[in-house]
């Protein structure tokens, strides 16, 4: 056995390729130990168990494997939810999109609400949770992600609210009063870190130009009659989906920014 702080400084040697080698070494730790932070800071002369187990999650993480894919949880909206390898990890700005959805829902007072690619189900979870007048249906291509949006569902109890189904955009649905949605939207063209190409990339790419999917579910509102919705983008995406409102007669829209300042995404309030 190993001491806490000897594994601490193994771990950081060798994950002298990440942006902080001690802070994700301490977090796989942690996590390994089944301890918080303040007990590791405190009790680093603690021996560990299977110190074979640890270096070898370490290892994972060296080889460019998220770090979200090792210990199984990701933090979104101050709750922790379950991430497996082959759904795409929650990022912070998508909490945005969450705070824009419950604007428009209180709006609108909408009562029903469909997500198009739900991934790990968070943020239809996170509106069952701040909006418990709401239901909501969730679609994703991705089996994977949806039965792992079904166990996150169960897990905060609202599965009875939050419905997730294996689809295709919204084949199958009837008509929501809002959409939501977090969809693919890079570039194919566009060069990604190794460990974001570790995730499933058709919840990353949404084709050459990446827009292709965001104009799609913007033709699927109007196919509906000009529905509310409510979508992230990417940063350098504006000008074009801007471009394409126009075209297609589409004049009560926003954008809306980041916590950096950047673009990140677009709302819809229907037809005027």
């Amino acid at each position: 056995m190993l001491s806490a702080k000897e594994l601490l400084d193994i771990g950081a040697k060798m994950l002298q390729n990440v942006a902080n080698p001690r802070r994700e070494a301490f977090i796989l730790l942690r996590e390994w130990m089944r301890k918080d932070d303040s007990f590791l800071v405190a009790h680093d002369e603690t021996q560990v168990q299977d110190v074979d187990g640890f270096l070898e999650w370490i290892k994972r993480r060296a080889e460019h494997t998220p770090l979200e894919y090792i210990t199984k949880k990701v933090s979104f909206y101050s709750r922790e939810f379950e991430i497996e390898e082959g759904v795409l990890v929650p990022r912070p700005e998508t909490e945005i999109l969450v705070d824009k959805t419950v604007e428009l829902v209180r709006e609108f007072n909408a009562k029903n609400v469909a997500e198009i690619g739900v991934g790990s189900g968070v943020v239809s979870i996170i509106l069952a949770l701040l909006l418990p007048n709401i239901r909501i249906k969730g679609s994703d291509i991705n089996e994977k992600a949806v039965a792992l949006s079904r166990r996150n569902a169960k897990k905060f109890g609202v599965q009875d609210r939050a419905e997730f189904y294996f689809s295709n955009y919204l084949d199958g649905f009837d008509k929501p009063d809002i959409i939501v949605s977090n969809p693919p939207y890079v570039s194919t063209k566009e060069n990604l870190e190794k460990h974001v190409l570790n995730e499933p990339h058709s919840a990353l790419f949404g084709g050459t130009c990446g827009d292709e999917i965001l104009k799609s579910i913007v033709l699927l509102s109007l196919k509906f009659g000009g529905v509310p919705l409510v979508c992230e983008m990417g940063y350098d995406q504006k000008n074009c989906m801007e471009l394409f409102f126009q075209e297609n007669g589409i004049k009560n829209y926003s954008f809306y920014q980041d916590l950096s300042g950047l673009d990140r995404g677009f709302i819809i309030k229907g037809q005027e």
